[in-house]
């Protein structure tokens, strides 16, 4: 008999978006969403309970009394300082032996990944609970890349493979062999709102998307969605690359209407 999933809840859609993917499974869920990163919607007709980031304790009993056995960790979760943390003596623990301040998004992730299952929990990646959940190498849609933009990918590939080595992050937007800016702790949204701004005249540029050297797949995966098609197209961009095999997305179907109806490409790349 399959174990209730937990989910580990921050902000966006995916969180919910599992919810539905269980329902229709017919498996149990529990949700335990996280307080300021977490949306009401996600916890909408289903068990769940709220707690603080930095409560580990209570969330690892939140777990146990609700009879969880697998855990998957899914959503944006805005990164605080150890102040604004207020970790209890559960996470002041772990972060003591992995070292916070020295820890990108990756290695925090894969952390806190290791001490579930040292707790007895067994750590599962999203994508193994949305069907067709990884981009595939080629389009999607309708639309596919001229040879400006299969530089561009090109050459943004270069650049996430260099950031992702540093664990700073998943997504750069180049336009015409320029970085017009690089993801850092802000996400990939706020990067598309800032190069908005950036943008210069001509063939507009590249939203690329690629995991980092060594990542834990069980977090944190690159992620595009419908949101992603908007702001991307808001931001003057002509299109979206991602790792394939790599890169998960959210309403496949959904992202290809709305590219196409954006005029914008989606393509899974495989790395150089």
């Amino acid at each position: 008999m399959t174990s209730r999933l937990g989910i580990v809840a921050g902000g966006g859609a995916l969180p919910r978006l599992l919810v539905e993917a269980c329902r229709a499974a017919g498996r149990e869920v529990f949700v335990l969403a996280l307080e300021g990163e977490a949306e009401a919607e996600t916890v909408r007709d289903v068990p769940h309970a709220w707690c603080r980031v930095g409560a580990a304790a209570n969330a690892l009993s939140l777990l146990r009394q609700n009879g969880v056995g697998e855990v998957v960790l899914a959503g944006g979760v805005r990164r605080p300082s150890l102040t604004g943390l207020r970790p209890d003596w559960r996470a002041a623990r772990l972060f003591a032996r992995i070292g916070f301040r020295a820890l990108g998004d990756d290695g925090l992730l894969s952390a806190v990944a290791a001490e579930l299952e040292r707790e007895g929990f067994r750590v599962i990646g999203a994508d193994q609970l949305i069907a067709g959940g990884l981009l595939s190498e080629g389009r999607l849609g309708r639309l596919m890349p001229d040879a400006q933009a299969e530089a561009d990918i090109a050459h943004g590939l270069l650049v996430a493979k260099a950031l992702g080595a540093l664990d700073i992050g998943q997504a750069v937007v180049v336009q015409q062999g320029l970085v017009l800016g690089v993801e850092a702790i802000e996400g990939t949204d706020a990067l598309l709102q800032r190069c908005a701004g950036l943008r210069r005249d001509g063939p507009g540029g590249v939203l690329v998307k690629a995991e980092k050297p060594g990542q834990d797949r069980r977090a944190d995966r690159p992620t595009i969605g419908p949101r992603t098609v908007a702001l991307a197209a808001a931001a003057g961009l002509r299109g979206i690359a991602g790792e394939a095999g790599a890169t998960l997305v959210l309403d496949r179907d959904e992202v290809a209407r709305a590219a196409d109806a954006a005029g914008l490409f989606v393509v899974g790349v495989a790395r150089r």
